[in-house]
């Protein structure tokens, strides 16, 4: 299956890449690496055809913003963090760290507050 990856703010084609199974493709929310390139994938478009009088799906377009995974990001609920997702203040999402020290990182914030 053919899937575009397009910058999130213009639509910008950056890339398309085939994959085999549905499920290589990653969720809004997760880091998605190509070579030495990083990208946060922040939507998914589905785009379907029709076919003997059946919608199938033909592609998929990944909105994705370049970005590093940070050092500090980590797995949690099915979905990934920045920090720690133990303390209080923590958004819990991969697109910011917390409220109180956005630009981190945890050991050193004077607030933490454990959940």
């Amino acid at each position: 299956m053919k899937v575009e990856i397009r910058q999130i703010d213009s639509d910008r084609l950056l890339e398309q890449i085939e994959v085999e199974v549905l499920a290589d493709i990653p969720q809004p929310g997760r880091w998605l690496v190509l070579g030495d390139r990083s990208f946060l994938v922040l939507q998914r478009r589905h785009r379907y055809r029709l076919r003997n009088g059946i919608y199938e799906l033909a592609s998929l377009a990944l909105q994705v913003k370049s970005q590093r995974q940070p050092a500090d990001a980590r797995c949690w609920e099915g979905g990934w963090v920045i920090g720690d997702p133990s303390c209080t203040y923590n958004a819990r999402t991969p697109l910011l760290r917390c409220a109180v020290l956005p630009e981190g990182p945890c050991e050193r914030c004077a607030h933490y507050s454990r959940r």
